[in-house]
């Protein structure tokens, strides 16, 4: 069973409802919490087949929640147009949830914005995982030139390169967020949709902290590597690692053999890399 929660938070003076997905009904402080954060044009729902049975290996005795980024799927707002301003908003709404500590797991733009939100408020946070990450994570300039000019095309782009089996499964999902996304206002023009996949990409592209936050994190990490991974292949988050590594925090990487959206292809996977990395 899953429940919807809707939290409001003030970014820009603006009052923004985030959303997320999660297995109780309330939050519960006297459980730990894990939060998960997608990527670029994804939502709550790339999670789905990781929360229940997490959960679930848990005997419910945590809180899950899968939140939507700011302009995406059930959240209102503008996207973010950084990672530093995605992180800020997500240490905002855990504040507004009435969350006091929680282990944070991102995929891919949501590994910078949970390393960045660690870095940010490392009292805050118990765990970070990083799933398909990168430092730096860079975006070809074909793929953000197009992200403007047929969004469409740059979409079925991402997604062959997204999974490891050929073909691919149809981008149903990156397409509907889009599609979402254009029916809804630009708050500082109203008459005008926001393009949330280029913002999105050009957040990742120009992310120059990764390497410096991660320094400053002050729990267990975590990194999920796809060994198929074309978009952040394994070789992308090695930075991350050393760097990690020489500063002597606790590290555990977990390869396993997915392409990016990992999630997606070997979940069971993940569940078990996630409840192994918990218990520490």
């Amino acid at each position: 069973m899953s429940f919807n929660l809707n939290f409001n938070v003030m970014i820009d003076a603006q009052q923004v409802s985030i959303y997320g997905k999660s297995n109780q009904a309330h939050i519960d402080n006297s459980k730990p919490s894990v939060i998960f954060i997608h990527g670029v044009l994804n939502d709550h729902s790339v999670w789905d087949d990781v929360l229940s049975p997490l959960a679930t290996s848990f005997l419910g005795g945590i809180n899950v929640i899968a939140i939507d980024l700011p302009g995406h799927s059930h959240s209102t707002g503008q996207p973010p147009a950084s990672v530093e301003e995605a992180a800020d908003t997500l240490l905002a709404w855990l504040d507004s949830a009435g969350i006091e500590r929680a282990a944070l797991v991102g995929h891919s733009f949501g590994s910078l914005i949970a390393l960045e939100a660690a870095a940010r408020a490392p009292e805050f946070v118990t765990h970070v995982a990083l799933l398909g990450t990168a430092s730096p994570m860079r975006v070809s300039p074909v793929l953000l030139e197009a992200s403007v000019s047929d969004p469409m095309a740059a979409i079925e782009m991402v997604n062959n390169f997204s999974f490891s089996q050929k073909p691919p499964p149809p981008p149903d999902l990156m397409q509907h967020v889009f599609a979402q996304s254009q029916q809804k206002p630009n708050e500082s023009t109203p008459a005008a949709s926001t393009n949330i996949f280029h913002i999105g990409l050009n957040a990742c592209n120009t992310y120059q902290n990764a390497t410096s936050a991660i320094t400053k994190v002050a729990a267990p990490l975590l990194f999920i590597v796809g060994d198929k991974d074309k978009m952040t292949p394994p070789k992308a988050a090695q930075v991350l690692v050393d760097a990690a590594t020489q500063a002597g925090q606790s590290v555990t990487q977990v390869n396993v053999d997915a392409g990016h959206q990992m999630m997606a292809e070997v979940p069971l996977k993940i569940v078990h890399a996630l409840q192994t990395f918990l218990q520490k």
